[in-house]
């Protein structure tokens, strides 16, 4: 018996830690964090910038195209923009005759003739907030304060080529992108060296980067592509339920590394063998490169401090190619940016055999599970017309799938409860003796038919079920913005009443850190009553955490979605029916 309660006790504090940590733990970590990068950039004023400089081995000896050696390709065209105080719309106002407009359903924006750079793209089926007014930003100028832009070009160990820069401008043939209209820029340097870069674009989100070099000149040069994605970001404290930063699938393994990580370690070194991709991922959104699947590559993630302003950047260099003179080189590469759709992303992966492309959505430990319970939730979602009715059902299917198990439980707990009054006389009487304590209630266990041990299975099998579930509706696009009824119009915000105001009938404010609505007190009241329901520990300590434990919960949940809430009462409330049937018909 005593082994069964520390082992609910002990995955009740599971769950309980886990969901704390991000309050007590991560938050004083990552804002700790951010004063040493300071500090430490404030005392590296005078070092040097790391020369990103990266030794490519040729691998394919067998290609007519490829270098015969190793050799050093030296980034010396990549420069470092400083951010100045203007605002996107702005510079993108001053920069206006300088663009191609790119159009679709899914993309609104325009690509910088200057550089050739993607900096400017919005999503046009999502918007800031509710209201739909203000399309969601993805790509920034890079002279804006909200920078965030990729881009694709040739580096060389030979110095002497003169390859297109960041403030090189481009010729365009013509002036809008748009699925059934692809572009192609242009650029000759002074020894009749052509390059181009063709680009088109699908409904959804996927940028194809062709990227061709026709060597006009009298003599061979050899060239590597090269892609990156930059930001500028302030500071945000990661969580535990959900990966956001850099990340990259490079040989068949995923990388993830969080923006807290990479401005601690600042540098990141990857190699690929053909195939892979890598970007910058956030809760909803992604951005990536997709390289030729013909080059092997090395990849680069890291982080910098400058002017009171954080900066993150990916990066891959391919291998050097020769270009021999009178001949042409092309590399075919590819850019997802837009929002991570599962069904999406997994239709790019098999379209153009990217690798683990659907692990940009934070799936967690238990893969197997939690991609699972996604389709269907969507499934319930297109079925019923909203998604918190579809979390409601959801909720019910695993409840249904787990019954057996959970009644075998329950009953369990019943019998022992109903035992409550003779475990009190037995500990009463061996309150001095622990081993004639246990051996007691051993043979009352025996004598009464009762397996203390049959509640614990089926609660250690619920557990990767419930984080599953838990993950799955945090992580999922669909809950984005998606009304339930009443006051809450929004199941991935938090319950946005607060008894502090008298649920919106005092005429004042309160603050996020305090809102407690009705959503977590109502979830609150349900882990109450299931307690009641539940026979009481013989440890004293235990008990008094036990019951402490609802009003911890209720105070840190009410920051959380509220569909997270909503599902973890409904789900309250489903086991307190079990609950109170076992106990009435053992009665």
């Amino acid at each position: 018996m005593q082994d069964n309660k520390n082992i609910t006790l002990a995955a009740v504090l599971s769950v309980i830690i886990l969901v704390c940590w991000t309050w007590f733990y991560e938050k004083p970590k990552a804002e700790k964090r951010l004063i040493e990068q300071k500090l430490y950039e404030e005392t590296q004023k005078a070092e040097k910038q790391k020369n990103v400089t990266q030794a490519v081995q040729i691998s394919d000896s067998k290609n007519p195209n490829t270098t015969s050696a190793s050799t050093e390709i030296k980034n010396n065209n990549v420069e470092k923009i400083t951010p100045t105080t203007k605002n996107r719309d702005d510079i993108l106002s001053e920069t206006s005759s300088k663009r191609i407009q790119i159009s679709s359903e899914s993309l609104h924006g325009s690509i910088s003739l200057e550089g050739a750079r993607f900096d400017d793209l919005t999503l046009a089926k999502y918007f800031v907030t509710s209201e739909k007014k203000e399309e969601v930003k993805l790509f920034s100028p890079s002279q804006s304060k909200e920078r965030y832009f990729a881009d694709f070009g040739w580096l060389s160990s030979d110095s002497t080529i003169d390859l297109p820069k960041p403030n090189t401008l481009w010729k365009s043939n013509s002036d809008k992108l748009t699925p059934q209209n692809p572009i192609s820029l242009s650029w000759t340097n002074k020894d009749n060296i052509e390059f181009i870069i063709k680009i088109s674009l699908d409904e959804n989100y996927m940028f194809s980067v062709t990227q061709t070099v026709k060597n006009n000149s009298n003599k061979d040069i050899s060239l590597a592509t090269y892609g990156r994605v930059n930001r500028s970001k302030g500071f945000e404290k990661g969580t535990y339920i959900l990966h956001e930063g850099a990340i990259g699938v490079f040989n068949d393994i995923l990388q993830e590394v969080t923006y807290e990580d990479l401005i601690e370690e600042k540098n990141k070194d990857f190699t690929a063998e053909n195939g892979g991709w890598l970007g910058i991922t956030d809760k909803y959104w992604l951005s990536s490169l997709i390289p030729d699947k013909n080059i092997s590559y090395k990849a680069n993630f890291n982080s910098s401090y400058q002017n009171k302003t954080q900066f993150f950047n990916v990066e891959f260099i391919g291998q050097e190619f020769a270009v021999n003179k009178n001949s042409e080189l092309s590399f075919e590469n590819h850019m997802f940016a837009g929002a991570k759709k599962i069904k999406l992303l997994d239709q790019y992966s098999k379209d153009f055999d990217i690798k683990l492309f659907d692990r940009a959505v934070d799936f967690g430990w238990f893969y197997f599970l939690t991609k699972p319970f996604l389709f269907i939730i969507d499934f319930l979602y297109k079925f019923l017309g909203n998604f918190g009715l579809a979390i409601l059902a959801m909720t019910v299917l695993i409840k249904l799938a787990l019954f057996p198990m959970a009644n075998k439980s329950y009953t369990a707990i019943a019998k022992v409860k109903k035992l409550q009054p003779k475990i009190d006389e037995i500990k009463k009487k061996f309150k001095e003796d622990r081993v004639a304590f246990n051996r007691e209630m051993m043979e009352l266990y025996k004598k009464e038919k009762v397996n203390p041990a049959a509640g614990c299975l089926p609660i250690l099998i619920q557990i990767p079920i419930f984080f599953s579930l838990y993950k799955v509706l945090y992580v999922t696009l669909d809950m984005r913005q998606a009304p339930f009824y009443g006051w809450i119009q929004d199941l991935s915000a938090p319950d946005p009443t607060s008894i502090f105001n008298l649920f919106g009938l005092l005429p004042f404010e309160t603050s996020t850190m305090f809102t407690i609505g009705i959503w977590p007190i109502l979830m609150g009241i349900t882990m109450i009553i299931q307690q009641k329901l539940s026979p009481v520990t013989s440890d004293p300590t235990q008990a008094k955490i036990m019951k402490f434990m609802p009003y911890v919960l209720t105070f840190v949940l009410a920051a959380f979605p509220a569909g997270l809430v909503i599902y973890w009462t409904w789900s309250n409330v489903l086991s307190i029916l079990q609950q109170w049937f076992i106990n009435r018909r053992l009665k």
